[in-house]
């Protein structure tokens, strides 16, 4: 049966290349809004972190009608170290929307999602979005995304993918880059006819691929896919079998059922094959399971998803200052709490150490294990973590580290300081594209010459660089690489900062503290130009004297502290020391608080060395 009244379609695209703002439009001229309705930009970014950083974390559904026909939409995430969340929806859906912007073109992520597009054989329809910028090279990136195309062997069919040019903050689309359209018609015509409708069984044995997992604290556990065959009714028997494990299977009860209807889920007493529904009944349910009839258990492949590239151990917080600001610090809490994540995310992989107050976290990249760590100190989690590192794999008897593809758009003024900087992290330059007064510089780079590369690049390009990073590949291991080149202020005792401590620490380099701040010996409290580690004593107080005079305190003038983000502060860390994350701070500290210790422990490896 071919269901003519519904398409399912992805959105993906690059980061930053206007996916969410353009789902907006479809909502609003797809009749989800009332006319007077006042509705937040980016509406499908509900999370707060995803508001605050203006980037999309999770992927999610939501539904749009168009004369009568049904157009299931999934915004992905266009940053690469979320790229699982891209992997598993697509099992959901038809065709995919490609954005791409006037102006950049394709991007390593753009790659990178297109590949797994091609990969599932969907039908790909090309949106050029953004054509309203003032410097949109509009005719020139359908070439550039059928190159892409070329390079990626896609079928020829592929290569005759429509192309609808939009700007998605205006709301308009047009089938011709060189004229201005007036609405997203064009667009939605484009869907209808380009992405097949679901051609499905809706008699036989039902069956349902999980893609997404959500929770709702009245009915428990919800799965989200496609309906694969038959239907799904509310109070039918199911049974939950895995693609690896058809032997360890559940049985349940569906309890509640919906559809999505705009950003509502619509409760439905039945849905068909074809239909991208929501359900609950398993307490168990996980990504990648299969919900069939018992009388037919046939579990449905999933996505393989990439393997991650980066770990970081999660340790339970030991500092002087524990439990004063979080409301889960035992290891048990933390345990629980990583475990439970990888219900959620597919592409997140938590492993046991040989302590207890300690776990290997291991994903995509920095800013995927970044958010999770965010995420856990706002609900009120206290834990230490140490500096990312690259995950090592032996192949062909070879030892091999993990490669990204890095493109950086910066003023042409700057290239010569970026190319020393990543030819020190041993970087090669694969392609330089002149962009008006801008160029492109495509590198390959080991994907540890990154860490804490993203501060420097800033300062480097005065902060007009843009640069992006996705996984290459692994290649023989490139050897050692130049290590941080600043040094670290440590304090040298317990108690508060003040101003006079504080003064004279300044002069041995920049300070990450103000005054009133609780710090303990072994906390770093600033950086010093000179590679080497620095003691300080910004607790230290001015003498009393006789010859003091009034108001001599006040004179005494302190430069801005740095204070770091989460993200900034991972970059900054060094091999020996880690992050403390509370609800309310964020302090970095040595593995070794005592002073003479950390003294001895340098001298033994000075000798040994």
């Amino acid at each position: 049966m071919i269901r003519s009244n519904l398409r399912n379609v992805a959105i993906i695209a690059h980061v930053d290349h206007g996916k969410t703002t353009l789902v907006d439009q479809m909502l609003r001229q797809g009749g989800i809004f009332r006319e007077n309705q006042s509705v937040q930009e980016r509406v499908m970014d509900s999370g707060d972190l995803e508001r605050e950083r203006g980037i999309t974390i999770l992927a999610k559904n939501t539904s749009a009608m168009y004369h009568g026909i049904k157009i299931n939409i999934v915004d992905t995430p266009g940053h690469a170290d979320f790229g699982g969340e891209v992997e598993r929806v697509l099992k959901m859906v038809d065709g995919v929307l490609l954005l791409v912007d006037a102006f950049e073109g394709p991007m390593p992520q753009t790659r990178f999602v297109l590949q797994k597009a091609l990969d599932l054989n969907l039908r790909v329809i090309i949106v050029v979005n953004k054509i309203d910028r003032p410097d949109a090279r509009t005719s020139e990136i359908g070439d550039e995304v059928l190159e892409l195309m070329l390079d990626l062997g896609a079928d020829p069919d592929i290569l005759d993918s429509p192309i609808v040019y939009c700007s998605g903050r205006e709301g308009t689309a047009s089938l011709s880059w060189d004229e201005p359209g007036e609405d997203l018609a064009p667009l939605f015509e484009t869907i209808v006819r380009t992405i097949p409708a679901p051609d499905v069984d809706t008699e036989g044995p039902s069956q349902m691929l999980v893609s997404c997992v959500d929770y709702n604290e009245y009915v428990g556990r919800m799965a989200i896919g496609r309906i694969e065959r038959g239907a799904f009714r509310v109070g039918q028997e199911i049974q939950v079998c895995d693609y690896h494990r058809t032997e360890t299977s559940t049985r349940g009860r569906i309890t509640a059922l919906y559809q999505f209807d705009g950003l509502k889920r619509t409760p439905v007493e039945e849905a068909v094959a074809g239909d991208i529904v929501c359900l609950s009944g398993i307490e168990t349910i996980n990504i990648g399971n299969t919900i069939c009839t018992p009388a037919c258990v046939e579990p449905v492949a999933f996505v393989k998803i990439s393997p991650p590239t980066v770990e970081m151990t999660f340790m339970v917080n030991d500092s002087p200052f524990a439990g004063r600001e979080g409301k889960f610090v035992t290891s048990r809490n933390l345990r629980d709490r990583l475990f439970r994540e990888l219900l959620r995310d597919v592409s997140l992989h938590v492993e046991e150490t040989d302590s207890t107050d300690a776990f290997r976290v291991l994903g995509r990249g920095e800013m995927h294990l970044s958010i999770l760590i965010e995420t856990m100190r706002r609900e009120g989690y206290e834990l230490q973590v140490g500096a990312p590192r690259v995950l090592m794999q032996e192949i062909g008897g070879v030892l091999c580290e993990p490669f990204e593809e890095f493109v950086a758009d910066v003023p042409a003024e700057c290239v010569g300081s970026v190319m020393e900087k990543l030819g020190a992290r041993k970087g090669e330059l694969v392609q330089m594209t002149p962009m008006g007064s801008r160029m492109r510089l495509e590198f390959i780079v080991p994907s540890r010459g990154l860490f804490g590369y993203r501060s420097e690049f800033m300062t480097d390009t005065r902060g007009e660089g843009i640069m992006s990073a996705v996984f290459h590949d692994y290649a023989p291991y490139k050897g050692e690489l130049p290590g941080r080149s600043v040094g670290s202020l440590v304090s040298f005792e317990t108690g508060e900062a003040v101003t006079y401590g504080l003064f004279n620490a300044q002069e041995r380099g920049s300070m990450f503290i103000t005054p009133g701040t609780p710090v303990y010996a072994g906390m770093v409290v600033g950086c010093s130009p000179k590679g080497d580690d620095i003691v300080v004593n910004v607790c230290k107080k001015k003498h009393i004297t006789n010859m003091r005079a009034a108001g001599s305190d006040e004179a005494l003038r302190l430069v801005s502290p740095r204070i770091m983000s989460l993200e900034e502060s991972l970059e900054y860390l060094g091999a020996d020391e880690l992050l403390e994350v509370t609800p309310k701070s964020l302090r970095i500290r040595k593995r070794v608080l005592d002073h003479s210790e950390r003294m001895r422990i340098a001298s033994k490896n000075k000798a040994q060395s």
